[in-house]
């Protein structure tokens, strides 16, 4: 993992990181003494720039004393290609090898190591960390999914052990019955949490704010204390 840092109350890093010979662009922010780091794996043609995902960042950050890492998932020439063809977007396991790929460099990160790791993932995205998941049980710890594509993932859904929040839109019913039929397959702890009035973007007024509340309030739950690091998960 290569850096740049930029002092200041949270410390921002520009971070690349390589992940089976590409190389991913991200933006990692860390609070004083934060009680772990949470991923962000974008959704269909989205990347680390998603005024949304920043917002919910931020919040991460002041109200569950998080890190935040936001990271592109593809390179630019693919994301260029996806543009024009959707060719990357749905490719659920190249996306979910990517994210354990930079699961496993922020493991091993100098301003990471040793931290829980949470995913926060969104539309295709949540379907990749998902994955990812159930790939490092004993790395994540949490995950949080907002109008997950879960039915890209029905076969992978009962290896996550890590406690998932399900966020959807009430008024995105396609997506909220692909969560409700997903939850059947999950083993782990889990939760469908339905936003009332909005759609599959939550670009209604205040929407995003609720994601943002339940989000801090899951990772600020299940993400251990600084105190308790050390203690056996059970």
């Amino acid at each position: 993992m290569q850096t740049e840092t930029h002092r200041a109350a949270v410390e921002s890093y520009l971070v690349r990181i390589d992940v089976g010979g590409a190389r991913l662009e991200g933006q990692l922010e860390m609070p004083g003494e934060p009680r772990g780091v949470v991923l962000f794996a974008h959704g269909s043609g989205s990347s680390r720039h998603s005024p949304r995902n920043k917002l919910v960042a931020q919040a991460l950050r002041q109200d569950a004393s998080v890190g935040t890492l936001l990271i592109d998932l593809l390179t630019s020439a693919e994301d260029a290609a996806d543009a024009k063809s959707s060719t990357y977007r749905f490719d659920i396991p190249l996306l979910a090898s990517r994210v354990v790929g930079i699961c496993d460099s922020l493991r091993a990160g100098r301003s990471t190591h040793g931290l829980p790791i949470g995913l926060f993932g969104t539309s295709t995205g949540a379907a990749a960390a998902l994955v990812a998941a159930g790939e490092r049980p004993d790395d994540v710890v949490a995950v949080v999914s907002r109008g997950g594509r879960l039915d890209l993932v029905t076969d992978a859904l009962g290896r996550v052990q890590a406690p998932t929040l399900l966020i959807v839109g009430g008024d995105d019913t396609a997506v909220v019955d692909l969560n409700r039929k997903a939850t059947r397959t999950m083993n782990c702890f889990h939760d469908l949490s339905v936003v009332a009035g909005a759609g599959h973007r939550f670009e209604e007024p205040g929407k995003l704010g609720e994601v943002s509340q339940r989000a801090a309030a899951w990772f600020a739950r299940f993400l251990p204390p600084l105190d308790t690091r050390d203690e056996p998960r059970g």
